[in-house]
């Protein structure tokens, strides 16, 4: 008897095991107590003990059940771990954190024009993921040797890569039998779309990508940095490539600061290179240079959510919400600095339709940089901009916010009903009537200039750069395509400055070649001066 009783024990036990290994292989809890998850994990192996210890005493009644020892311990260890974690969560909420969760993060108030510098449109990255998206569908769609076997990702990572704005996503198996065809290859490319120029690439590895979302065992990325972290609880992972465009996985561990479940932010960051799978664990103060999203941009606005509402406590923010402040609905992304940074507007809790100010957020240190501007709130600016096209029915993108002749303004794209950029839209934020929309971005400054120094918002546009003439002999002439249209660049001898000549203005250059003589009319630019008149003193 004892001898049955043992093996069935031990039969339990196993089972127990053998269902909990399974439950860890797929879900992949973190072992830590700050996840909520962990605590789950134990409570449901537990009750499973409970259930089984039901089946050997084979009954069911729980008034006979009552009167078993072991009963009451599990039953005794479920109800400890439940309070344990009611209580956690209870103690490590903002209605009794109110100040620690308003300190999670730190603004700076900054002068707006001494910090968002003009910049040349080719950094603009004036598409939104949505747009990248179609541009990645149509690129993969040309691709006749992979598109039966392969999709592109839908991260679409908006990062800087060699100082250029531009977009990433991997490939993914097209389906779980295109895995099994292709895993023993791995993924041959990832895609790559420059957010100024929307110029499109399949980039294609010598050496394939072996670590990945869409694998399906020991190579998916979440169980092979589970099984080499156990402890460690990650956040939103992004794909990013290094300057040598080496592809990483990006993979920010949370970090709780405020009791068990709260105050979460990210205190560590682990780098896994996506083709051997090898992996590199930093703090965040030490992350190379070159990752550019540590602190997810939803995190990011939580935070500080917490800061704007919670600024004269708990209550204050639920009843009286006395100088409560909150994120307005969207954001986006503006390279600065060799980073990239979360902007979305800052305006009352009471949602007035206007904004207060501006916020601009570092995803890979969590600088944050407050502007006091008032004026539209985007969306606002969204629907003016849509007004001045309204017979066209292009919708606008969610805008980016510039220096435009030393003027906030919010810059956007115009999209048609494809999805793809036809026009692009400048709105000024505090006189959010002003309105400038253009086929190109130059053109659209250029009305958005003549727009404001028409209606004195402007007087003097000294930053938009003046008319100036040059005259020279042309040593280098290269073409490009930019939203469709045609651009020649220009260099002249004994000159630094690079001209940009728009082909749909002035189809006449196309008679010049290296050696011609010419002269320019142009407005200065860094690192462009835009080209404004051809052979004219």
């Amino acid at each position: 008897m004892k001898r049955g009783s043992l093996k069935w024990k031990l039969a339990a036990v196993l089972a127990v095991l053998v269902l909990a290994g399974i439950y860890y292989y797929a879900a992949l809890p973190a072992v830590n107590i700050h996840n909520r998850g962990f605590w789950g994990f134990l409570i449901g192996v537990v009750v499973l003990l409970l259930v089984i210890y039901s089946v050997k005493k084979r009954t069911t009644d729980v008034r006979t059940l009552k009167s078993y020892l072991g009963f009451k311990i599990g039953v005794g260890i479920t109800g400890l771990l439940l309070i344990f974690l009611i209580a956690g969560t209870v103690l490590s909420s903002p209605i009794v954190n109110a100040k620690k969760y308003y300190n999670l993060i730190d603004q700076e108030e900054r002068n707006f024009t001494e910090d968002i510098k003009q910049i040349s449109f080719d950094q603009i990255p004036i598409l939104d993921r949505d747009s990248a998206i179609i541009l990645g569908e149509r690129k993969m769609g040309s691709m006749v040797d992979m598109v039966s076997q392969f999709e592109v990702s839908d991260l679409y990572s908006q990062i800087n890569y060699q100082e250029v704005p531009v977009r990433v996503s991997p490939l993914v198996y097209a389906s779980t039998v295109k895995w099994f065809t292709n895993q023993s290859g791995g993924i041959p490319a990832y895609m790559k779309i420059d957010m100024a120029t929307q110029e499109t690439e399949l980039v294609k590895l010598d050496q394939p990508i072996r670590y990945s979302q869409s694998e399906l065992f020991n190579r998916n990325i979440y169980r092979h940095l589970r099984f080499r972290y156990p402890t460690y609880m990650f956040d939103q992972i992004s794909f990013e490539i290094d300057d040598d465009g080496v592809p990483y996985w990006v993979c920010p561990v949370q970090e709780y600061t405020i009791g068990l479940f709260g105050g979460q932010t990210i205190g560590r960051v682990v780098l896994c290179n996506a083709q051997t799978g090898e992996t590199k664990d930093f703090a965040v103060e030490d992350c190379p240079k070159w990752v550019d999203r540590v602190y997810p941009a939803d995190l990011l606005l939580e935070l500080y959510n917490y800061h704007g509402s919670l600024v004269n406590g708990y209550l204050n923010s639920v009843f009286g919400q006395k100088g409560c402040l909150k994120t307005t609905d969207g954001y986006n992304y503006i390279a600065m600095d060799d980073d990239v940074w979360v902007y979305t507007g800052v305006t009352s809790v009471n949602s007035d339709q206007s904004n207060v100010g501006f916020i601009l957020i570092n995803q890979r240190t969590m600088e944050t940089r407050y502007y006091a501007i008032s004026g539209a709130e985007e969306r606002s600016a969204m629907d003016s901009a849509e007004g001045q096209v309204q017979n066209l029915r292009y919708t606008a993108a969610f805008p980016l916010l510039l220096n435009v002749a030393d003027e906030p303004t919010y810059v956007m794209a115009l999209k048609d009903g494809a999805g793809l950029v036809k026009k692009y839209a400048m709105v000024n934020v505090q006189q959010y009537q002003t309105v400038a929309t253009g086929d190109t971005l130059s053109e659209c400054q250029e009305e958005y200039i003549s727009l404001l120094e028409s209606s004195g918002i402007a007087a003097d546009v000294e930053s938009s750069g003046e008319e100036e003439t040059v005259t020279g002999t042309i040593a280098r002439i290269a073409q490009s395509v930019i939203d469709g249209n045609s651009h020649f660049y220009l260099v002249l001898e004994q000159d630094e400055r690079i001209y940009d000549v728009a082909i749909t203005d002035f189809v006449e250059i196309v008679r010049y070649q290296e050696g011609d003589a010419i002269t320019l009319r142009f407005r200065e630019g860094d690192p462009l001066c835009v080209v404004t008149g051809i052979g004219e003193e």
